[in-house]
């Protein structure tokens, strides 16, 4: 048991008046001693329900991504050929189970046109259990679960995708999974995923929300930690992609600028309506690479929607309405699916590198 977790647990679970919250420093050295498995199971599980329940502050925040900068993997895009600045997708990782979603296809939407794109995850998560990133993209076959996190970095600069997967390449967080089982409610953990860049250089952050509250947390972390350029929504499950059937609610952080707001009404450009539900992972699978065909399915106006969205918000685009229509053409023209094999057949000869490896 460690006695110096104890005082940090006592300090945020002392009940609705007693309570107090934790320094940026005291933040990191609790995360610490989690993700080292200093701190007991017993010391986790009461730290993660205690604080859930005090809510986190910004400065707790900033400490645990302090935590996960100094632990976790980190790519970089030191050798990549064009240096734009590379797009964070932050996604809920205890997946989908309400809406079929595209967030794939507007990675592969950005790599075509030149944009770095880092995405994370584990496998099927509590609390939701709903379809995990990770799977989505094997049954694409691209299985980045069997990549080390030097064939991640080699991957990531032959195809300008790359996948920090957390039981192969952040094994210290992955055994925090198994909380939130135990404890049945997303411990804070699963609010600095959303904002995590696991990244050595400066990257747009995009993530995801679902309360509002939520964003001005992610406001207030991301000034602490100095990001400058950043994106937040209010997206379907949490998630950063934008609904057809709603307003979508957007923040924008950049150095010039500062914060600014947007709304935009997917009506206002055609692509409004209803979000395509998610039924099985088959039907998902079905409509994903239909799109990626460039078969003009019930998803493609939720896929134009996006890709449009982020084209313009990394800069490729000088305005939203130039941005969807890029978007359309470069699936329509078969961009999408070239990218796709790319990345396939990249996929194979890591493997083949690793059986070979294995053999040896």
């Amino acid at each position: 048991m460690s006695d110096r977790f104890r005082e940090l647990l006592k300090k945020v679970g002392s009940g609705t008046h007693t309570s107090k919250d934790l320094s940026r420093q005291e933040a990191e050295a609790a995360t610490s001693m989690m993700l080292l498995e200093e701190a007991t199971p017993a010391q986790i599980g009461a730290f993660m329900i205690a604080h859930r329940i005090k809510r986190p502050t910004a400065p707790e925040l900033t400490g645990m991504l302090d935590a996960y900068e100094r632990i976790g993997p980190k790519l970089t895009t030191a050798n990549l050929i064009g240096k734009k600045m590379p797009v964070v997708l932050g996604n809920p990782y205890d997946g989908r189970s309400r809406t079929v979603p595209v967030t794939p296809i507007t990675a592969l939407i950005l790599a075509v046109v030149g944009v770095p794109v880092i995405l994370h995850g584990g496998d099927c998560m509590p609390t939701k259990y709903g379809v995990p990133l990770i799977t989505i993209w094997q049954q694409l076959g691209v299985d980045f679960s069997s990549f080390s996190l030097a064939q991640t970095q080699e991957f990531f600069e032959k195809t300008g995708v790359g996948f920090v997967y957390l039981p192969q390449h952040f094994p210290q967080a992955h055994h925090l999974v198994s909380y939130r089982d135990q404890i049945g409610k997303r411990p804070p953990f699963a609010t600095i995923e959303l904002i995590w860049t696991p990244l050595s250089e400066k990257a747009h952050a995009i993530a995801g929300f679902v309360h509002p509250p939520t964003e001005n947390l992610f406001q207030e972390t991301f000034k602490l930690r100095r990001v400058e350029y950043y994106t937040t929504v209010k997206g379907l499950e949490g998630s950063c992609e934008l609904a057809r059937s709603r307003t979508a609610i957007i923040g924008m952080g950049q150095p010039d600028t500062g914060f600014e707001r947007l709304h935009l009404h997917p009506s206002d450009y055609d692509l409004g309506g209803p979000d395509v539900p998610l039924e099985s992972t088959e039907q998902l699978m079905e409509q994903i690479q239909a799109v990626i065909q460039g078969k003009n399915t019930e998803l493609m106006p939720s896929a134009i929607l996006n890709g449009g969205f982020y084209l313009w918000r990394c800069g490729i685009c000088p305005d939203l309405a130039s941005g969807f229509a890029r978007a359309e053409t470069t699936i329509t023209k078969g961009e999408l699916a070239e990218k796709l094999r790319q990345l396939q057949n990249s996929c194979c000869l890591e493997l083949l590198a690793t059986n070979a490896a294995t053999r040896k």
